[in-house]
């Protein structure tokens, strides 16, 4: 017996027996999307298949390509360097700092041992300069640094305190503890070499911010669990007599370390009386 239909059906493969249709149907992907249409159409039309979903059977499609998996090296720089918008004035100032140093070099400046002068042009804390009419070099001289090792030592330490620091005051606070410390340091080493000093680096504010989380952990005004503060006060002390300890240059600017420090308490001493009134407040 044919499985032909009759020949007057209007459907356009109405002559089409129904092996081939059912074959059009279930291989999609090897014909045009009209034709697998008009198959299906007409194996509902004879009753062969359910009429409840009309629709054709689809185009099997091939699945999206996935994009390769961002290296470790890429997505480690991404969190160094990439402000979000929870995380965004530790990588800022680590930009900042990097970005002076790379300009420094890019116009002509050695990468190495840079010349006094140079410093002095990038606008270091010269003491003919500084105070009798360019003050704004307390703050530029916290931004430049002598050396790729100077610039990696303090990196490395600012995004180690930012780190530890930033979630616990909020980016803004950790901005101007960087300023207000740098500038406390950058005056302190003026005061204190009454013969003139040639100055640059961020270890005046990397000292303050070590201050700044002191003076939180130790008046407790945060709230946090009793180990995690210990934790984070015994992580602080450790990193501060090291950096300490390594200080031995004779070109190390301890006055600047010493202000910074200091200052650093002092804010702190003002963030945590801000924080515990904050909390009285809301209870």
């Amino acid at each position: 017996m044919s499985d032909t239909p009759p020949a007057d059906s209007s459907t356009p493969l109405a002559a089409t027996s129904e092996a081939e249709l059912f074959y059009l149907a279930q291989h999609p992907e090897r014909y045009p999307a009209p034709l697998v249409h008009a198959a299906t159409q007409e194996l509902q039309r004879r009753g062969l298949v359910p009429t409840e979903a009309p629709t054709p059977i689809r185009r099997r499609t091939a699945p999206p390509p996935t994009l390769p998996e961002t290296p470790m090296v890429l997505r480690l720089l991404r969190a160094v360097f990439w402000p979000t918008r929870s995380h965004w004035a530790t990588p800022a100032l680590l930009d900042t700092i990097l970005l002076v140093f790379l300009l420094m070099v890019f116009t002509g400046v050695s990468a190495v041992h840079p010349s006094g002068a140079a410093l002095v042009a990038w606008g270091s804390n010269y003491s003919p300069l500084t105070l009798p009419g360019q003050p704004w070099r307390l703050l530029t001289s916290c931004f430049v640094h002598s050396g790729p090792g100077h610039l990696l030592l303090n990196a490395s330490s600012l995004l180690l305190l930012g780190t530890l620091a930033e979630p616990l005051l909020g980016g803004w606070r950790l901005l101007l503890a960087y300023v207000v410390c740098g500038v406390g340091g950058s005056l302190a080493s003026l005061a204190w070499h009454t013969g003139g000093v040639n100055s640059v680096g961020a270890s005046g504010s990397i000292f303050g911010l070590y201050g700044v989380q002191l003076a939180l952990l130790l008046t407790q005004a945060l709230p946090l669990e009793r180990r995690e503060r210990l934790t984070m006060l015994f992580f602080l002390l450790y990193f501060l007599v090291s950096s300490v300890a390594g200080s031995t240059d004779a070109h190390i600017d301890h006055a600047a370390h010493a202000c910074g420090l200091f200052t650093g308490l002092l804010l702190g001493g003002l963030y945590a009386a801000h924080f515990q009134r904050q909390r009285r407040q809301r209870t």
